[in-house]
């Protein structure tokens, strides 16, 4: 996958608007402000791809960039508690139409913060993989945070959290210092190529 062939396509706000799923999408899930924009940005090398903002829940929708012959998918990051309950209605409506629609997912990228054990609403959104059978890895993300010798047994505690919901791996991550990007390229290149993981 050419990470560099890569633009914004659209926004989509509501289901009915979503495109044909015409390619293998990846899907990136998390928290409001987890870092998912920051990692899409850093797996293309691009700066501005993904609009980054210091404010949760500023993704509302679901967002679509083109990467070489796939999709990069940007849902919605959840559990904000300043989003009024219609907001997280039409929210929650549209991710679950996306994954209730026949598309072509390839593998979800679930971000938990590295610093933090997952939330409630983290621990709901593995529930709802492990329902829906969605393959997925879990991107450790702020990894450039830990001290070194926090590292290894972060990854651990992740690992025997996610396992259970059918996590096939657990990588820390850093779209600051890029840690752990080319070992998630790989695991993504690996799985469209339909190869064992």
């Amino acid at each position: 996958m050419n990470y560099q062939k890569s633009e914004f396509q659209a926004s989509y706000g509501l289901s009915s608007q979503l495109p044909e799923s015409d390619r293998p999408e990846f899907v990136f899930s998390g928290r409001s402000n987890v870092g998912k924009s920051s990692l899409i940005n850093r797996l293309c090398n691009r700066k501005n791809l993904a609009r980054v903002s210091a404010n949760p829940g500023k993704t509302a929708t679901i967002n679509f960039y083109r990467v070489d012959d796939c999709y990069f998918v940007d849902l919605p990051g959840y559990g904000y508690a300043k989003v009024a309950d219609a907001e997280r209605k039409r929210w929650d409506k549209l991710i679950n139409s996306y994954f209730e629609a026949d598309r072509n997912s390839v593998l979800l990228i679930q971000l938990l913060d590295s610093r933090h054990a997952p939330s409630a609403d983290d621990m709901q959104m593995l529930e709802y993989l492990k329902y829906y059978q969605i393959p997925f890895v879990a991107a450790l993300t702020k990894g450039d945070k830990l001290k070194k010798a926090q590292a290894a047994k972060v990854c651990e505690e992740f690992k025997a959290i996610c396992a259970p919901y059918g996590c096939l791996d657990v990588l820390l991550t850093s779209s600051q210092n890029g840690q752990g990007v080319d070992e998630l390229r790989a695991y993504m290149e690996r799985y469209l190529a339909g190869e064992d993981c």
